[in-house]
């Protein structure tokens, strides 16, 4: 499937039109250059807590995400304690499941131990050489590129838990590593 009309006229890629939260985050968001360690944490938390569901049901608990990891402060959810782990798995305003809270608190763990800029340039390092070919259709976007392997493979090397392969590359592709907008999606800009 190749780039679609949306409600304003403009093309985007597909998934994009479902909702309006995902056209907001299609066009303003994904595939945009994130950097900053807290904001990189935040993305590869929200994107384990992914895993298995739809990325909407992220995008409308986000909020709810970020108050209850206060706002995805390295240090702060570093310091969380085992009272902190029972109150995530009551909070409604986020997904409760026990393996993906631990590991936000234990990945947070491991990262304040880090220098500053680590996670990022560790993350960034990782993102493959400009004038990749723009996709032209959905079949076109991979799952995994051998990058994403390499990359879960360094972070999980280094204790970070939750991010395989798969969950590399969405990672890759929210935070601008990658830029797989399809060729006549309006929100495409050189990679």
């Amino acid at each position: 499937m190749t780039a679609v009309v949306g409600p304003d006229g403009g093309l985007r890629c597909p998934w994009a039109l479902a909702t309006e939260e995902y056209i907001a985050y299609h066009d303003t968001e994904w595939g945009r250059a994130v950097h900053g360690d807290d904001g990189l944490y935040e993305r590869l938390c929200l994107e384990a807590f992914q895993s298995g569901l739809s990325w909407l049901t992220i995008l409308r608990r986000r909020e709810g995400f970020r108050k209850a990891f206060s706002g995805f402060v390295i240090a702060d959810v570093a310091a969380f304690g085992p009272a902190d782990a029972e109150r995530l798995l009551a909070d409604e305003g986020i997904i409760r499941n026990r393996a993906k809270i631990e590991a936000t608190l234990a990945n947070a763990k491991v990262l304040a131990e880090w220098e500053q800029g680590e996670l990022d340039a560790l993350i960034w390092s990782y993102a493959p050489e400009p004038g990749r070919p723009a996709p032209k259709t959905i079949s076109e976007v991979p799952a995994v590129t051998p990058e994403s392997t390499a990359l879960s493979k360094a972070l999980k090397k280094a204790g970070i838990r939750f991010v395989g392969p798969t969950t590399a590359y969405a990672l890759m592709q929210a935070c601008g590593l990658v830029n797989d907008h399809l060729a006549a999606c309006a929100a495409r800009t050189p990679a």
